[in-house]
């Protein structure tokens, strides 16, 4: 990925917000790795807008032991996508080291702005249409978009052989339901966490990790509780 690249859809001309050279130096040290094998491929997206902030810290420790989880299943590539600030959405390349993604996450700053959740999924989709994505994680907290609209996306991710499993922080109803709605529509699962949740959502995500590189029936084979959990929400 060229280092000041945002994800923008064509027809977006709205201007780039600037971000932190430690990150741009990061994603471009990135783009200019391998590339990642083909045994399964794995978007992990994330809301980093300043309604986070509070509860940042404590965030990262969950997010990098899912990180840390999910870089335990072998061949794994994985890309981390976030969106935060005005206008500003941002990707890696393919990567199969999970500790590089966890260490990149870790130098993203929240910042003031709205959702740009449609961005990502549209961004889903032209990944797809490269290769199969079987999987795409979302960690948020809030949905300042239409409803309808991601549900509908999420659903045409589904279609493409994408499920979404949604990770919902706090407790805000209106962004449980659409997350849900998303997760239903796409055959994924949805998932609430707090503080206390950091060593469950870990094996979550290697469950995920799991389904992204050998579908189902990896899951099937794994029996673990985490596993039986997604495969209880999937359809």
């Amino acid at each position: 990925m060229n280092k000041r690249t945002p994800i923008v859809d064509p027809k977006d001309t709205k201007p780039e917000a600037r971000s932190e050279g430690t990150v741009d130096a990061f994603v471009a040290a990135l783009s200019r790795a391998p590339k990642p094998g083909s045994s399964g491929r794995l978007l992990f997206a994330l809301d980093a807008t300043l309604s986070r902030e509070r509860t940042w810290d404590r965030a990262m420790h969950i997010q990098s032991a899912m990180f840390e989880e999910a870089n335990t299943v072998n061949g794994l590539a994985m890309k981390l996508v976030y969106f935060r600030g005005y206008n500003e959405c941002r990707a890696s390349s393919w990567q199969t080291d999970g500790r590089s993604l966890a260490r990149l996450m870790q130098s993203i700053g929240c910042l003031g702005g709205h959702t740009q959740i449609g961005r990502v999924l549209s961004y889903a989709r032209k990944e797809i249409a490269k290769a199969p994505v079987p999987a795409m994680v979302y960690i948020g907290d809030a949905v300042e978009e239409n409803p309808d609209d991601l549900s509908e996306q999420a659903g045409k991710l589904g279609f493409l052989g994408c499920k979404i499993f949604a990770f919902h922080e706090g407790r805000d109803r209106m962004a449980g339901s659409v997350f849900q709605s998303m997760a239903r529509n796409s055959g994924g699962g949805y998932f609430q966490f707090d503080e206390r949740s950091a060593d469950t959502l870990a094996r979550l995500l290697k469950a995920v990790a799991r389904f992204a590189s050998g579908g189902r029936e990896a899951l099937e084979n794994a029996s673990s509780r985490e596993g039986r959990l997604l495969l209880e929400q999937m359809r």
